[in-house]
């Protein structure tokens, strides 16, 4: 013997008949938090900010790895003669 059962209800409907506790509210605090967190992370990325957080890094790096380059090639003394 085979029994189907149709119910039509909604999903907030389902959630109360079976006891389980409506999330709704815990969804939406969370999501205006991921909100502006993701807002904040945006801010950041703008190219000028992104610049001006890399650039002073990368420059001192850079002058560093030639120094050292330039150390190499004249063998650590100055006017490049050993």
């Amino acid at each position: 013997m085979k029994v189907t059962v149709d119910i039509d209800c909604t999903p907030e409907e389902a959630r109360t008949f079976l006891g389980l506790p409506d999330v709704a509210p815990m969804q939406q605090a969370l999501m205006k938090d991921l909100e502006t967190r993701m807002r904040a992370n945006l801010a950041a990325m703008e190219p000028e900010a992104l610049m001006k957080t890399w650039l002073p890094a990368s420059i001192e790096g850079f002058e560093t790895l030639q120094r050292a380059f330039w150390q190499g090639m004249t063998g650590g003394t100055k006017g490049g003669k050993s």
